[in-house]
């Protein structure tokens, strides 16, 4: 592990982030990275399909999780 220098204001946006996706400041900061890097290494596929993808592979039903129609 080691220590990675980021501004203030970047800072600040993961710590206000990490509040509503109820993840540590160090979580959220490793989640955006990780997206990052795939988003980088998948430049064809969506954010939401980068997401997708993870949680499936994690083991994650997707069709558990939908909303009912309104």
């Amino acid at each position: 592990m080691g220590i990675v220098n980021i501004e203030d204001e970047l800072h600040d946006q993961i710590r206000k982030a990490s509040a509503v996706e109820c993840r540590s400041i160090n979580a959220q900061a490793a989640f955006w990275i990780k997206i990052g890097m795939l988003c980088e290494l998948n430049p064809t596929l969506s954010y939401n399909e980068v997401l997708t993808r993870e949680l499936k592979k994690a083991g994650v039903d997707a069709h558990i999780a939908r909303l009912a129609p309104a």
